[in-house]
This record gives structure tokens, C-alpha cells and sequence, in this order.
């Protein structure tokens, strides 16, 4: 992945955080709100954010807005529980997919196997941690089970990854034609010297 300057990557932190804030607790089925971008968030936060602090302030920003929203917004506390512990290596697993694909990025048709990959194995990962530990740990659904995990798995994971796709899919649209506009301008100011 090409280097973004300091500046640069403040500037996409600050967008990927009100992105956040914005539709986190979101669902598709909402036509009023866009669907939640947490997850895409922190992959796209590992592609491009450098610098180790961008993950704790992202996992601060998300747990600050869950406390808001069941302290003051009104919203069910059902989701509250000590399983909400493991979305810090749940949102890991995507901000590491994330960097792991930002070391095999390619400015080629081909780096697209390498992003599927990365995608989808961090929300595997993702989802298995984080719905499997409120699935198995708070003790709210009674006689659980590996099968009935795995129809339900089966059900939300579905909806989880189509969230996360769309929302790289933008950010790679917007990577293709941002760097597209950096080459086109640095060519015009490179024929511009020359005539000058």
C-alpha cells in the first residue's frame, strides 16, 4: 500500500471515525440509516493507519458509543453483557486483516485475490468471536450448542460481510479514482515545469 504522509492518514482516521459514529447500531433492514461501517472501519483502519494508536482510539470511539446509546439513547441493553470483552480481538482480527493486506496490495487486477481473502477471513474471524462469545457466555440462550451456533452463523454472517463488502467496495472506488486524480495531476504539473 503506498505510504499515506502523517496528515493524510489524520484525515482518513477522522472520516473513518465519523463514519462510524454515524451509522454504528444501524442495520440494512433501516431505510433511514445506512448500515453500520464498524467493521469496515477497522479493516480499512488497518489498510491505512500506520500508526498503533488509530486502534485503541477506534475501539474507545465504538465503546463510547455503545455506552451512549444504552446509558442515554434509549437503546435495549439486551447486547450489554461480559462478551462485549471480545469485541477488542474481534474488531483485532479485521484492523489485522487489514494490515495484512496492506503489505500484499497491488496496483494490478490482482490485488484483488489477496483483498477477498483478507476480507473474508477477517470477518470470519470477526464474527465467530464476537457472536460466539455473547452466543456462549452470558448465559441467555438456554441449552446452547455448536449446531444451533452454526445455523445462526449461517444466518447473520450473511448480512455482516455484505455491510463490510459494500463499504470497501466505496473505499476502493475511492482509492482507484483519489490515486487515478493524484497520477493525472502529477503528470499535468510535470508538463507544466517542462513548458515553463
Amino acid at each position: 500500500m503506498p505510504s499515506l504522509s502523517p496528515r493524510t492518514q489524520i484525515m482518513v482516521g477522522l472520516v473513518l471515525a465519523t463514519l462510524m459514529g454515524a451509522t454504528r447500531g444501524h442495520h440494512f433492514g433501516a431505510i433511514e440509516h445506512l448500515p453500520s461501517t464498524s467493521w469496515a472501519v477497522f479493516f480499512i483502519a488497518g489498510v491505512y493507519l500506520r500508526s498503533l494508536w488509530a486502534f485503541p482510539a477506534l475501539l474507545t470511539e465504538a465503546a463510547g458509543l455503545d455506552f451512549a446509546a444504552v446509558t442515554w439513547g434509549g437503546a435495549d441493553s439486551f447486547c450489554v453483557s461480559p462478551a462485549c470483552g471480545f469485541l477488542l480481538p474481534a474488531y483485532g482480527a479485521l484492523w489485522l486483516a487489514g494490515r495484512w493486506y496492506a503489505g500484499r496490495h497491488q496496483d494490478r487486477v490482482a490485488t484483488l485475490f489477496p483483498l477477498t481473502g483478507g476480507l473474508f477471513a477477517g470477518a470470519a474471524a470477526c464474527e465467530l468471536i464476537s457472536s460466539g462469545s455473547f452466543y456462549f457466555l452470558p448465559g441467555r440462550f438456554e441449552q446452547a450448542s455448536v449446531a444451533q451456533f452454526a445455523s445462526r452463523f449461517a444466518e447473520y454472517f450473511p448480512q455482516s460481510l455484505s455491510s463490510l463488502l459494500f463499504y470497501v467496495g466505496v473505499a476502493a472506488v475511492m482509492h482507484l479514482v483519489l490515486g487515478a486524480a493524484s497520477v493525472w495531476a502529477g503528470t499535468k504539473g510535470a508538463q507544466y515545469r517542462e513548458t515553463a
